[in-house]
Formats: C-alpha cells, sequence, structure tokens
C-alpha cells in the first residue's frame, strides 16, 4: 500500500478537506438562499456562479484546494444517487405506452443529434456528451451525472449548465407564446412542456402558465426523462469505456496491455452511482417512504448537487469558458429547437 494512504496519514490527509468543505458549504447556503428570493436561477447555477467568483478572484488558495477538488466529483454523485428518490415507476407508467414511447424517442433522438452537432460544430467528445445529457434529459443534474463518466474539464461543464440555464428559461417566455399559435390544450400543453424544456423548475414554470392540469402532467413526464438518466449514463459509460480502451492500444504493444488493464479495472461497465440511481427508483417505487423523508431527500439532493457544482465553478477559468462559449451556444440553440421541434410532432399525433 502506498505511504500516501496508510492510516496514519489518512487522517492528516483528510483534515487538510476541511477548510475547503466549510467554504463549499457556505456556498451552498447562499444559493439556496438566493433560490428562495428568485425563480429565475436554480440553487444548482447559483452554486455554480458562486464557485466561479471564488475561481477568479484570488480567493481560491492553496488550503482550499484539497476538500473543494477533492469533494468535487464524490457529491456530485451522491446527488444524482439521491435523484432517483425523486422517481416512482408508477407514476411514470401511468403515462400511457404512447406517452412513454415518445419520452423515450424524444430522448434518444435529441441525445444523439446534439451529440453529433457538438462534435461538428467543434466541441470534444467529452463537451458534446455533457451537452447532449444536460439538454436531452435533465439540465444540470444530468450534466452533473454525465461528468462522472467522461474526461471533460470544469469549463466545459460549466458552459453545459450556462447553456440549459439560458436555453430553458427562453423556453419559460416561448412555449407559452407558441401554445397560442399550436393551440394544444392543457394536458397535451403539459406533456410538450415536459418534453421540450430543460430544467424540472423550468418544466414548472412553463406548465404552471396553462393551470393545474398541465402541470400535473408535465412534472410526470419530466420525471420520465430524468429516469432516463440511468439507461443512458450506463451506456455512455460503456461507449466511452470502450473508446478508451482503443486509445490505449495505440500505444507501443506492452505499454498499451498495461494501461488497457488498469483502465478496466478502473472503470466499470456500469458506474456505482448509476446502480445507486437505479436502487433509490427502486426503494421510491415501493411506497414505503413517508413524506418526510422525501422531502429531506429532495433537499438534500440539492444541497449535494449544488456543493459539486460549487466545486466545479471554483475549478473554472473565466477566460477559457468566453472563448469557448460561442460554439456550446450554436449547439445549445440547435438542440433546443430540435426538441422542442420532434416533441411537438410527437403531441399531435397523440389521441
Amino acid at each position: 500500500m502506498s505511504s500516501s494512504t496508510t492510516p496514519e496519514t489518512r487522517g492528516p490527509r483528510l483534515l487538510t478537506w476541511v477548510p475547503g468543505l466549510l467554504v463549499m458549504a457556505l456556498g451552498v447556503a447562499i444559493a439556496m438562499l438566493l433560490a428562495t428570493v428568485q425563480s429565475l436561477l436554480g440553487a444548482l447555477v447559483l452554486a455554480l456562479i458562486l464557485g466561479i467568483v471564488l475561481g477568479n478572484t484570488g480567493l481560491y488558495g492553496p488550503s482550499l484546494r484539497p476538500g473543494i477538488s477533492g469533494g468535487t466529483k464524490r457529491l456530485l454523485r451522491a446527488g444524482v444517487v439521491l435523484l432517483g428518490l425523486q422517481l416512482a415507476l408508477p407514476d411514470i407508467l401511468a403515462l400511457g405506452g404512447q406517452v412513454i414511447l415518445l419520452i423515450v424517442a424524444s430522448v434518444a433522438v435529441s441525445f444523439t443529434a446534439t451529440l453529433w452537432l457538438g462534435q461538428r460544430l467543434g466541441l470534444s467528445r467529452a463537451g458534446a456528451l455533457l451537452m447532449a445529457a444536460g439538454f436531452s434529459i435533465c439540465g444540470a443534474s444530468a450534466v452533473a451525472g454525465m461528468q462522472g463518466i467522461t474526461d471533460a474539464d470544469d469549463d466545459e461543464v460549466a458552459s453545459a449548465v450556462a447553456m440549459v440555464t439560458l436555453y430553458g428559461s427562453l423556453m419559460i417566455l416561448a412555449l407559452p407564446l407558441l401554445n397560442v399559435v399550436v393551440g394544444l390544450d392543457a394536458t397535451k400543453f403539459g406533456i410538450w412542456s415536459g418534453l421540450a424544456v430543460h430544467e424540472v423548475a423550468q418544466v414548472v414554470a412553463v406548465a404552471s402558465t396553462a393551470g393545474a392540469t398541465a402541470l400535473a402532467s408535465a412534472t410526470v413526464v419530466k420525471l420520465g426523462r430524468v429516469l432516463m438518466l440511468a439507461p443512458v449514463a450506463a451506456v455512455a459509460s460503456v461507449i466511452e469505456r470502450r473508446h478508451a480502451v482503443r486509445s490505449q492500444r495505440d500505444a507501443p504493444a506492452e505499454e498499451a496491455q498495461d494501461g488497457v488493464q488498469r483502465l478496466r479495472r478502473r472503470t466499470p461497465l456500469v458506474p456505482l452511482f448509476v446502480l445507486g440511481f437505479l436502487a433509490m427508483v427502486i426503494l421510491r417505487s415501493t411506497g414505503v417512504l413517508p413524506d418526510p423523508v422525501l422531502d429531506l431527500g429532495r433537499t438534500l439532493t440539492t444541497v449535494l448537487l449544488a456543493a459539486g457544482m460549487f466545486g466545479l465553478g471554483a475549478g473554472i477559468d473565466i477566460r477559457r469558458l468566453l472563448h469557448s462559449g460561442g460554439r456550446f451556444a450554436a449547439v445549445g440553440a440547435l438542440s433546443t429547437v430540435l426538441l422542442a421541434g420532434i416533441s411537438l410532432l410527437g403531441v399531435l399525433a397523440l389521441p
């Protein structure tokens, strides 16, 4: 065992995390407080912004780095696991076969098209995967989940979250106006909102303009999209693992064989946090958890994901982010229009 990981050294090393974790906790508290006084930006996005401020104003000193950098990915994955407590399979199944098929088709087409567009418009493979997940599944939460699979850097994560926030906010204005022309009834408008809008909070804002019926259908459809995070992440993990193995094999023979074996040991076919997410979905679906526990789980999910977003923000170089923002904006615009269009066609085809 390496000396850096012996029991004698593990305790002191973990103590170096304390200052950074305390600053993360403060950042999350401020983000959640700000999220309660306005509805445009959620706690996750606000935490990311606060982290960016920390990382680009000279305040992110050596004493904070161990805790923030060490805790970020762990907190994000824990948040994605608990996200499963928001999903009950009976509620999803109650939508009916046609709507479920529409959810799967919309996510599959949007994810594949956004991934293809991202790579054609100059994004890295990892950046395109983040955009595809965020725009086709569930916004910042999906970006966080996919970040645990790809080798995306913090700037790419920030760009993906920023674009999801920007275009999802624009959809709050656009969809109700478009429906004046399209003329969907409340139920179908709710389904369209759940399919076409990126963040859960944004879906609620859009659907609530058409009343309680629209809001109810929109929320369940959106949660159906969130459930797609598990299979999409699992497939993406397998594909990324194979891609990395192929890259290793381009090295000299002996070095390539060692690299492939290390990679297979380090990266499971299905990440543990994806299995944890599914376990939480199953637990929620049994109905054994009382409402206070579910409410606590919802709050803890937000806290963990916000802490992870704060940590990602702290590692972002704002100058690099601004330099690459144009390509992400173009992909986001095309993806948003595509998803809104194909989902509307599907809703119009419903009886």
